[in-house]
C-alpha cells in the first residue's frame, strides 16, 4: 500500500503493509473511537515519535483510514511543527549548547525551538471542546506559516516529536491526551531519512549531514532516551514496518 502525502509543503511516498493496516492502525481507530462514545466529548491523542519515524505520514493515513473505514465520528490529525518559532526569532535568539552559544535557528527542530506555551494554550482549547485555528510549518519556506487550518472534530489525532518529552515543560502535556501512542526506532535507521529530507528541502548533502550532526541526531537520542510510556508502544523495524511492542 502505497500512497504519496504532502508533509509540511513537500510531497512523500509511504507506504504500509496490510498486516499493519488490518492488526495495528484499524484497530486503534476503532479504539478512539469507542473512546469519543464513552468519553462523550472530544477526544484527543497524541502521536509521538523521533524525527524521521514516519509519524507525519502515518497521521495522515489514520485520517485517510477513519474515513474509509466510515467510523462514527469526525476526525483529524494535525502537527505540532507550526509551533516552531518564527524563523526571524530563531535567527535573533540563542541558547547554550555543551557549554557552547548557538543561534536558536542551528538547533531548529529542538524542543527550546519550539512555542511550548502556545502549544499547550491551545491544546487546552482543544480539551474544551473548542474550534481551533491551528498554525502550519512550511518545509518549502523553512518557517512558520501564515496559513492556519481550523480544527472542529470530534476525534483529534496531534503528532509531534516531544509530546511525551519527561522533561520540565513539556511533560504537563501528557496528562492532557485521553490516549498516547509512541514509536520506537533505531537512531541509526533514522540518519538516511533525515538526510534525505533535508536534501529535499534544498541542502546539500555536506550541508545536511551537517546539520543531522548538530541537531537531528540530537533530537533522535533525546526523544527516545527522555520520552514517557505511552499507552500503546510501536516499534519501527529494520524494515521500516511497524510492530506492537
Amino acid at each position: 500500500m502505497k500512497i504519496p502525502f504532502n508533509v509540511n509543503g513537500l510531497m512523500v511516498d509511504a507506504e504500509y503493509t496490510k498486516k499493519e493496516v488490518n492488526e495495528i492502525f484499524i484497530p486503534l481507530l476503532k479504539q478512539l473511537a469507542l473512546l469519543r462514545t464513552d468519553k462523550d466529548s472530544r477526544v484527543v491523542a497524541y502521536l509521538a515519535a523521533p524525527p524521521g519515524a514516519g509519524k507525519t505520514t502515518l497521521s495522515q493515513l489514520l485520517e485517510l483510514l477513519y474515513k474509509e473505514q466510515k467510523l462514527p465520528y469526525s476526525f483529524q490529525s494535525i502537527s505540532i511543527d507550526g509551533f516552531h518559532y518564527k524563523r526571524k526569532y530563531l535567527m535573533n535568539n540563542w541558547i547554550e549548547v555543551s557549554g557552547e552559544k548557538k543561534s536558536l535557528n542551528s538547533v531548529k527542530g529542538s524542543p527550546e525551538s519550539f512555542d511550548l506555551e502556545a502549544l499547550k494554550e491551545r491544546i487546552r482549547l482543544l480539551t474544551e471542546g473548542n474550534v481551533t485555528k491551528w498554525p502550519m510549518y512550511d518545509r518549502k519556506l523553512h518557517d512558520v506559516s501564515e496559513e492556519t487550518i481550523v480544527v472542529d472534530a470530534e476525534i483529534v489525532l496531534i503528532e509531534g516529536n516531544y509530546l511525551l518529552l519527561d522533561e520540565p515543560g513539556w511533560k504537563e502535556l501528557k496528562n492532557i491526551a485521553d490516549l498516547t501512542v509512541f514509536i520506537e526506532a533505531k537512531e541509526k535507521s533514522l540518519k538516511p531519512r533525515l538526510i534525505e529530507r533535508k536534501m529535499l528541502g534544498g541542502l546539500s548533502l555536506t550541508e545536511a549531514e551537517s546539520f543531522y550532526e548538530q541537531s537531528d541526531q540530537r533530537n533522535v537520542i533525546r526523544v527516545l532516551e527522555h520520552s514517557s510510556k505511552a499507552d500503546i508502544q510501536l516499534v519501527l523495524t529494520e524494515k521500516r514496518e511497524l510492530k506492537k511492542r
